[in-house]
């Protein structure tokens, strides 16, 4: 892993199947890509080919600042209604990144809750209309990178931990466009840090996984993006300054979008040369 945006060309890894993100072309008109009525969620390619390159961008913690909310909240009034009065606490490392309703899983069969599950997710629910609706900011010039990626004829996937109707407040607060969107909760299979999302949202943009850039925050989400198989870059910010982004192949400052973006083009560019390269090889 290196710190900068200058890297090496990323390595090739095996993409073999996995489930598939449960009707992931919606009707939302976020994710506006078309797609074969034979495989639901799969955006379609020029002749059915694999894209040279594809890229899957997380929410919380890359486009929008939720994370800094997320954790307040959690500390301050989830976690001390969710478990017992006295008893050990998560560090919040630990859950960041990973879908809520398995969040509750975990922190019951690791800690002593004293709520159901229903009763957690609507305290997530609740919380969670006011930092989407009301309180995140985006990331500087992600909406114009994200649709100079698209306009360039680059599949682009939005892979999240939060369930499409918190995506789409996000989508549409900001005016955001995706050819998919990927949330958990659609998933058939666990979320982050397993790397199956992210294989199969690869897979649905018309992609391998040797061939795929993942932006990621959380030590969750840049363990599965690595996982993957998938170039991976990982962001730093105030709330993740002590997180293990190490799974990542670099790892840049939130605070610096430009360099941000730099990665994700050097990135991007490297892996079609790469395709080029090979295919004329071939020839």
């Amino acid at each position: 892993m290196s710190e900068s945006s200058d890297s090496d060309a990323p390595e090739a890894a095996d993409g073999t199947d996995s489930p598939q993100v449960t009707d992931s072309a919606n009707t939302s008109d976020s994710s506006t890509a078309d797609r074969p009525d034979s495989a639901p969620g799969t955006v379609q390619t020029e002749a059915g080919t694999a894209a040279s390159v594809v890229v899957c961008f997380d929410m919380d913690g890359v486009l929008v600042d939720s994370e800094d909310y997320w954790h307040v909240a959690e500390r301050e009034e989830i976690l001390p209604r969710v478990l017992a009065d006295g008893s050990r606490t998560p560090d919040l490392d630990e859950v960041t990144g990973m879908y809520y309703g398995e969040i509750y899983d975990y922190l019951a069969e690791h800690y002593e809750v004293v709520v159901d599950k229903d009763a957690f997710m609507s305290l997530y629910e609740e919380t969670a209309e006011s930092i989407y609706g009301e309180r995140v900011e985006l990331l500087a010039g992600a909406r114009e990178f994200v649709a100079d990626l698209r306009g360039e004829g680059v599949p682009v996937a939005l892979v999240s931990s939060s369930p499409r109707d918190w995506i789409e407040t996000v989508l549409d607060r900001f005016d955001l466009e995706f050819d998919l969107i990927a949330p958990a909760e659609e998933f058939d299979g666990p979320g982050k840090p397993e790397p199956g999302l992210y294989e199969a949202a690869i897979r649905d943009l018309g992609g391998t996984v040797d061939r795929a850039v993942a932006i990621e925050d959380s030590a969750n989400g840049v363990l599965a993006a690595a996982r993957s198989g998938a170039y991976t870059i990982a962001v730093r910010d105030d709330h993740n300054r002590d997180s293990d982004l190490s799974p990542a192949d670099e790892v840049v400052d939130r605070e610096d979008p430009a360099a941000l973006y730099e990665a994700v083009r050097h990135s991007t560019r490297t892996i079609r040369e790469s395709v080029s390269g090979n295919s004329g090889n071939s020839g």
